[in-house]
């Protein structure tokens, strides 16, 4: 019903306003590495480790689920043979796979400009997305689809592939010639 509708507006509005905000701390970034030089490793650790005190308030939450996963069921790590409960495991790998993920969106914003980096951290959102749907097998609405076509025609929009493809039609033709 409307309700629905509204939350999923607000969803909507939630996801845009991160894009935006996400793509703004680029140009920040972007702006900071030509005036003081490319570090993503010190920017890196001043991202993370400056917000670190703001937990202080959510001590409580963090102790309950700190008690709650040591009660979840015990598992054997592969390799290394130690047993943990499993959703200590689980935030772990987490952690390991998010630090090799922003690790790498760091030092892509070293390299290319924050609209490249925007659109690789979006294309890897979207990946995630599809691969949510598909794992947790919920259906592929129209509304994905229509989602999936704006992300490849921007995706193409940005790379110039259009124009890059009739740049090689017509040498080939000068080739050919």
């Amino acid at each position: 019903g409307f309700q629905a509708f509204l939350r999923w507006l607000l969803g909507i509005g939630a996801l845009t306003f991160a894009l935006l905000m996400s793509a703004r701390m680029g140009i920040f970034q972007e702006t900071l590495y030509k005036q003081f030089g490319k570090h993503s490793k010190e920017a890196l650790f001043y991202n993370h480790a400056l917000p670190l005190p703001g937990f202080i308030f959510l001590a409580s939450d963090i102790y309950d689920h700190a008690v709650l996963f040591n009660k979840s069921e015990l598992y054997q790590v592969p390799v290394i043979g130690v047993t943990v409960p499993i959703m200590w495991f689980y935030l772990l790998m987490n952690v390991i796979t998010q630090y090799v993920c922003i690790r790498g969106v760091f030092i892509l914003t070293t390299e290319c400009a924050s609209l490249t980096v925007t659109l690789v951290v979006t294309l890897r959102k979207f990946v995630s997305l599809i691969f949510s749907i598909l794992y947790f097998q919920n259906p592929f609405t129209l509304w994905h689809w229509l989602g999936t076509l704006f992300v490849f025609i921007g995706t193409l929009m940005y790379t110039e592939v259009w124009n890059n493809l009739g740049t090689t039609k017509s040498q080939l033709q000068k080739d050919k010639k």
